[in-house]
């Protein structure tokens, strides 16, 4: 082949082996982080999500997806997400999945901050009237009765102010409804929903939310939502960013050991049972001092359930009553008072685990089961060790036999007041010689509670 025809096809293969090398260096998209919160928001969840975001913006994510199933959750839990999301330097898209699951309540807010808004079919969201306001008669959107119409005023259309007529629990919606429509505003949703959602806890399917702005896209799972977000524009703390989300890789994050130990502690009844446990520790460490065991025990348990209670919205007069419940049911122990105090602690007890967590979100409630069994096993407890103390008060003196030819130790010496201990009893002593407190003595003799002892060794202090 002449030289000139060689060069041209060397040129065409060096271009097509250029493209394949730069085909091949090309760099693989950034990874998606896969967030997930399955049950109520509180705060092991948003230790989690926040500290989630914060991990994926170290390892380079270019989306966060925070996949949600929840009823709800805790108000300063909620914020504290919402926080992380609205200060992220990532992109994160709040996924209501997988089929049959719900945003209600503080999902909803959530999923309003979010830069991108998701929702699988068969999922819903809405509700978020702050549940504090739900009591008798004052549910958002009921309609309000007069009771001197004789129609009872039903036909009512409901106005802005319909959820509750007291002042506070007015504040308390405005102030929610104010929230959600300034997070609307700044993702460009709808606002109008928005605020229906808070003041007369509507909700919303799938496919509405979609056609009414309220959410961005559809999807049936996490790949198919990335497939859908390839190429769209997401503004992050003001800067205009372009998604690149097809095929990239996915990874998933879930709770590590400090989210479900923070998880279980914040659990209402944990927080109960490792009060009782540490209350009554530290009762059986200072009716026997020196076991430590219960001691120890005791004060771990008490610790953990006090930052357990400081994370939880706890009604305080709540844990005074089960302090004074128990308090009663120590008392009756040591007191005649013919169970009156007993009875009278375990009704305290089971009144303030009752009102302890001063909220109604599911998921933070207490079992009235659990309430019960501890109410009865501590007063099974405690009537055992009241009736092993009365026992031994009716019991008569005795002496365990001869002490003679054994060692004691001065406990008290004085010319006529001499008190020793042997084997673990206090005696009283008598000797001929001179004692001082802590020496050793030896008894010689015994004329009836009174001993006669000398100094062990005939050593001036008894060594």
């Amino acid at each position: 082949m002449p030289p000139k025809r060689i060069t041209p096809v060397l040129l065409h293969a060096a271009a097509v082996l250029l493209l394949l090398l730069a085909g091949l260096c090309r760099a693989a998209p950034s990874p998606v982080t896969l967030l997930t919160i399955d049950g109520a928001i509180g705060p092991a969840n948003a230790d989690y999500v926040v500290r989630g975001i914060a991990r994926a913006a170290e390892n380079g994510s270019q989306l966060v997806v925070l996949q949600m199933d929840t009823p709800g959750g805790l108000d300063t839990a909620m914020r504290g997400i919402i926080k992380a999301i609205l200060t992220s330097p990532v992109p994160v898209a709040s996924f209501v999945a997988p089929s049959g699951a719900r945003a209600a309540s503080a999902g909803t807010y959530i999923l309003y901050a979010s830069h991108v808004a998701a929702m699988a079919p068969g999922t819903n969201l809405g509700a978020a009237t702050p549940v504090q306001v739900g009591a008798p008669g004052m549910e958002p959107g009921r309609e309000r009765q007069d009771p001197r119409r004789k129609d009872g005023g039903e036909g009512k259309k409901p106005g802005p102010e319909d959820a509750t007529s007291e002042p506070m629990t007015r504040k308390q919606v405005n102030d929610a409804a104010a929230y959600i429509r300034g997070l609307a505003q700044l993702r460009g949703r709808n606002a109008e929903w928005a605020e229906r959602a808070v003041r007369e806890a509507v909700s919303l399917s799938a496919e509405e939310a979609v056609k009414q702005r309220v959410v961005d896209v559809m999807a049936a799972d996490v790949t198919a939502l990335a497939a859908v977000l390839h190429g769209r524009k997401v503004s992050v703390l003001g800067q205009d960013r372009q998604l690149q989300t097809r095929d990239a890789p996915v990874t998933d994050i879930r709770p590590d050991w400090r989210a479900r130990l923070l998880s279980a502690l914040t659990n209402p009844s944990v927080a109960l049972l490792l009060l009782t446990i540490g209350i009554y520790g530290l009762f059986f460490e200072f009716m026997n001092p020196g076991m430590a065991v219960p001691g120890v025990v005791g004060a771990i348990c008490l610790l953990l359930a006090l930052y357990a209670l400081q994370l939880l919205p706890v009604n305080y007069v709540g844990v005074a009553l089960i302090l004074l419940g128990m308090a009663f049911m120590v008392a009756e122990a040591f007191l005649p008072s013919f169970g009156i105090l007993g009875l009278g602690g375990i009704v305290a007890f089971v009144t303030g685990a009752l009102i302890l967590i001063d909220t109604e979100l599911p998921g933070f409630g207490i079992p009235l089961a659990l309430i019960v069994a501890i109410a009865l096993l501590s007063a099974v407890l405690l009537g055992a060790v009241t009736y092993l103390a009365l026992q031994t008060r009716r019991r008569k003196v005795t002496v365990s036999g001869d002490p003679s030819g054994a060692v004691a130790e001065v406990v008290k010496a004085a010319q006529d007041d001499t008190w020793v201990r042997i084997h673990g009893e206090i005696w009283r002593a008598v000797s001929d010689e001179p004692l001082q407190p802590a020496q050793k003595v030896k008894v010689v003799g015994r004329k009836g509670l009174l001993l006669e002892v000398v100094p062990n060794g005939n050593h001036p202090r008894g060594e």
